[in-house]
């Protein structure tokens, strides 16, 4: 992914140096990376980890998914969805233990982030500790970064329950410095980028979930928050964003000037 020269010159490098920018600063600084599923964002996030650490920058790099509710409330949480899912929906994080990770960091701690492992419970995943890091910035990545709750539209029954849901996610959104966007050219495209990456954890003997179950994932995340109502708007809030073709390379987008 990062080794296409349109990413890296577009997107990469300048996301690259406003972490470093942000790290000569006083204040400690939260960076958000929203993509869709597939996307990329944990390849990125691993590849920005290494190069800041070259530049002299301790860069944190951590998911939205890292703060998953435990398992029984994140079913009480989830329950009756029509997905028939037990992670990724609005409301399956533990959006108060994220926003206290990040002001007490922010005040001068290490950063204390959980640690959720996907392979428990029969891949429906579960808390399993917590990693507590030194960092001069911080990368959050995540499909739903940023999305804002549309309490004025009328969304239906089912759409208005994840709009609501939305609500609590604000204050956390609020720590942001910048915002950064991957997106697809279609939004037909991160169902078959997820399942290349289930193809890939398959062949190196990885944890990997059924077909039907990586659909439902996929399917949540893009009905519950529809990308035209939700994705699309962020468009002009963003510090820059790219848009990827079917091989997740850039074709276009814009950045800091």
């Amino acid at each position: 992914m990062a080794t296409d020269p349109g990413l890296e010159q577009h997107f990469v490098a300048p996301l690259l140096a406003q972490l470093v920018a942000l790290g000569s600063g006083a204040q400690r600084a939260v960076v958000a990376l929203n993509g869709p599923v597939g996307a990329g964002k944990t390849t990125l996030g691993s590849l920005l980890q290494q190069r800041a650490a070259a530049q002299g920058l301790t860069l944190a790099v951590c998911s939205i998914d890292d703060f998953y509710l435990p398992w029984e409330q994140r079913l009480q949480a989830l329950a009756g969805n029509p997905f028939g899912v037990s992670r990724v929906l609005p409301g399956s994080h533990d959006i108060q233990l994220a926003q206290a990770c990040v002001d007490s960091w922010q005040r001068g701690g290490k950063l204390r982030l959980p640690r959720f492992d996907k392979a428990l419970r029969a891949g429906q995943g579960d808390r399993c500790g917590e990693r507590l890091l030194e960092a001069d910035v911080l990368l959050l990545e995540g499909w739903l970064l940023g999305c804002q709750p549309l309490t004025s539209q009328n969304l239906g029954s089912g759409g208005s329950r994840w709009d609501r849901a939305l609500e609590a996610y604000q204050p956390l959104w609020q720590t942001f410095d910048q915002l950064w966007l991957l997106r697809p050219q279609s939004w037909t495209m991160p169902r078959r980028w997820r399942f290349q990456a289930e193809a890939r954890q398959r062949r190196r003997g990885e944890d990997w979930l059924p077909a039907g179950e990586l659909d439902r994932i996929v399917r949540s995340s893009l009905e519950s928050l529809p990308p035209d109502l939700y994705q699309n708007p962020l468009i002009d809030r963003a510090t820059g964003y790219a848009t990827l073709d079917g091989r997740r390379r850039w074709l276009a987008g814009s950045g800091p000037s």
